[in-house]
């Protein structure tokens, strides 16, 4: 690009600065989908250089003198302006409507350690235009002619905006930090973004900085990268009469949200044996088609998919999708399908089927789905979920508690296992977890129905026991202990056996 030369500055009337700097950052904001207005080029002129020589030589032989012009060369040139920012589409397109769009430039907050959080609204120096007599501010820049901060676009400045900043007031001093906000309505379809400004080294007429997008996202979806190293010159400004510094920011914001993913089920109950049916809608919300659509579903423990059910459309055209799973995670991949974006053709539709097993009694059924794409247009990542579906289990035929069955018995070779000859005793107290007291009967056998599946405790209350103490156990030590610990499966049995020995010998009681 061809940098024009400075003009000599304009001295504004009743105002003691001279100076001023100007930053102008470019940014871009994902197009609506109503058509865009076409882009014209401002602040630019052409420049036409001819490039002509005339010659004269002696002809030594015959002492003649020799007179010409040579051809013209004409080159023409395009000399920019002071570029002004610019908020666009992804692509670098304008946007169909500014309306309530707002850029602002603000100060980082002092109390935070991060250095990345909003402070107040910086303070820039109002201007005015046109410098007309009896005007007391120093002539502005358009669009933002009188330095507003922040600065709502318009449509008929095409979504463009400016700010000066006055070096008097150390707007422009190594370190000075600022964090540029682009905000669109509460109503909008676009997500506002953020980007920190670091004010780096001066050389003469030369300021570097450091550019750093907060959300991490690449300030253009071209250039792909999320901080940038710049430099901003300080010139004159043939536009403002003032000297001003330029910093030229490209930056990319996108929609809130670009995809959307929704899950439903044929039924709100199910039980064991049941065949439950699951569909997926996936809705493009972006500007652009979506590619490289993958969904990943996660199952509830005891459902199973069935792969041969697993079907996709696409506006009533069944579309090819690849299935694979790990586990309890199922990853449905819609092979070279495109999601549009015009109206009627948004929706990609993928059924499935799961089968309900007797394990779905100990899970929740719930399970979640997310949905991961690429904007056709740039490259960009999108991603929706994870969306969840519950499903009500019943028990059906079968049940979800279960059975405890156990045996209080004299433990003579201290194995933990009755054998003959050792006999139960009766009426052993046995504590559960839930609060239920069980006595053991004549034999020293009891027996619990309903008793709710999972891990469940029962302790053995000696104290019913007079006479009598736990059995130590020599091949197991973890039943040295009073309690007993069982997992329960839901319509499952579970043992608890407890055995004690004498606290006296036979021989005593004789």
């Amino acid at each position: 690009m061809v940098q024009p030369q400075a003009p000599p500055p304009i001295r504004s009337r009743k105002y003691p600065v001279q100076r001023l700097a100007a930053i102008a950052l470019v940014g871009s904001i994902l197009p609506a989908l109503t058509p865009a207005l076409a882009q014209t080029q401002t602040g630019t002129k052409s420049i036409s250089i001819s490039n002509q020589a005339s010659y004269t030589y002696s002809d030594s032989a015959n002492g003649q003198t020799i007179q010409g012009v040579t051809g013209q060369i004409v080159t023409n040139l395009e000399s920019q302006q002071d570029p002004l920012g610019r908020v666009t589409g992804c692509a670098g397109e304008i946007l169909a409507n500014y309306t309530g769009i707002s850029v602002g430039l603000y100060e980082v907050n002092p109390s935070a350690p991060t250095g990345t959080e909003l402070g107040e609204v910086a303070a820039l120096t109002q201007t005015e235009l046109p410098d007309l007599p009896g005007n007391s501010l120093p002539r502005g820049a358009a669009p933002n002619t009188q330095n507003s901060n922040p600065f709502f676009l318009t449509n008929g400045e095409q979504g463009t905006y400016n700010f000066l900043l006055d070096p008097r007031r150390g707007q422009l001093d190594q370190g000075r930090t600022y964090i540029l906000v682009v905000n669109p309505p509460p109503d909008s379809i676009y997500d506002q973004r953020q980007f920190r400004i670091v004010i780096g080294h001066r050389n003469g007429e030369i300021v570097s900085y450091t550019a750093t997008s907060l959300d991490g996202k690449p300030f253009s979806t071209k250039d792909g990268r999320a901080s940038i190293n710049g430099t901003i010159t300080i010139r004159e400004s043939d536009q403002v009469g003032l000297v001003v510094a330029i910093l030229d920011l490209n930056t990319s914001i996108c929609q809130a949200q670009e995809i959307q993913i929704t899950k439903t089920g044929d039924r709100a109950a199910a039980e064991p044996g049941d065949t439950v049916i699951y569909r997926l809608s996936i809705r493009n919300l972006a500007s652009a088609p979506l590619n490289n659509l993958v969904v990943t579903d996660t199952l509830p423990l005891g459902f199973q998919l069935l792969p041969e059910s697993v079907r996709s459309e696409l506006e009533g055209t069944l579309v090819p999708i690849t299935t694979s799973q790990n586990g309890s995670t199922v990853t449905m991949t819609a092979d070279g399908t495109t999601l549009p974006v015009s109206e009627g053709q948004r929706v990609l539709n993928i059924v499935y089927a799961a089968r309900l097993t007797p394990d779905a009694l100990r899970g929740t059924g719930q399970n979640s789905a997310i949905v991961n794409g690429e904007r056709a247009d740039n490259g960009q990542d999108v991603k929706d979920g994870p969306v969840t579906h519950r499903m009500r289990l019943g028990s059906g035929i079968l049940s979800d508690c279960g059975t405890l069955i156990g045996r209080v018995f004299v433990d003579k070779n201290f194995d933990g296992e009755q054998q003959p000859g050792e006999a139960g005793v009766p009426n052993a107290v046995i504590f559960m977890d839930d609060g239920n007291r069980i006595t053991t009967d004549a034999n020293g056998l009891f027996s619990v129905a309903n008793v709710i599946s999972g891990y469940r405790t029962g302790v053995l209350d000696l104290t019913s026991l007079p006479g009598y103490t736990l059995a130590p156990n020599l091949y197991f030590k973890e039943r040295n202990s009073p309690s007993r610990l069982v997992h329960l499966q839901p319509g499952g049995l579970g043992r608890m056996n407890f055995a004690v020995t004498p606290t006296y010998k036979e021989s005593d009681g004789q």
